[in-house]
């Protein structure tokens, strides 16, 4: 039976929110356990199948600490047969040169690794500069403005769940 997490920083007040209204969309069509991205290991991340990851971009375009202190240990990891979906918060208006780069930045260090990460979502209905959660023309998970487009969060995070569920049940 295939494990499933959602991690992300229990005190990172609107990642945190958007990652509780993610596992409420999920329902009870997965089990998934809650982890705190502070908290986590080398042997705990490996220990799941699939993952939904709350990446948050910093200040310019950057990994927030709690990510950024585990990237070496991700550098070392075999994630060959884990299945991730990344979402991340963003702000179009306040740094549209670097619009929801964690996500990219995440997608690519994973992938690189042997994840295969699904839950891509379009670049519709937002406005910024250049972002490196941009791939073919779509990002490499879900983008949530909540400081500009809070309105549009929720079709978007039941939109998406929808998706990665259907690909986590297979």
């Amino acid at each position: 039976m295939s494990k499933t997490a959602i991690i992300y920083s229990f005190n990172s007040n609107k990642t945190a929110k958007a990652g509780e209204k993610i596992k409420e969309a999920i329902g009870k069509s997965l089990d998934v356990e809650v982890v705190n991205a502070e908290d986590i290991t080398e042997d705990k991340f490996l220990s799941y199948n699939q993952l939904i990851l709350g990446v948050p971009t910093w200040f310019d375009g950057e990994l927030p600490n709690y990510w950024d202190e585990f990237v070496p240990a991700l550098e070392d990891l075999n994630l060959k047969g884990k299945t991730v979906a990344i979402y991340g918060l963003a702000d179009q208006v306040g740094y549209p040169e670097n619009f929801a780069d964690g996500v990219g930045i995440m997608a690519r260090l994973l992938r690189d690794r042997g994840a295969t990460i699904v839950g891509s979502t379009k670049n519709e209905k937002y406005e910024f500069e250049s972002s490196h959660a941009l791939e073919n023309g779509n990002f490499m998970g879900l983008v949530l403005d909540q400081e500009n487009q809070a309105r549009l969060s929720k079709k978007r995070i039941d939109d998406w769940v929808t998706e990665i569920v259907k690909v986590f049940k297979k």
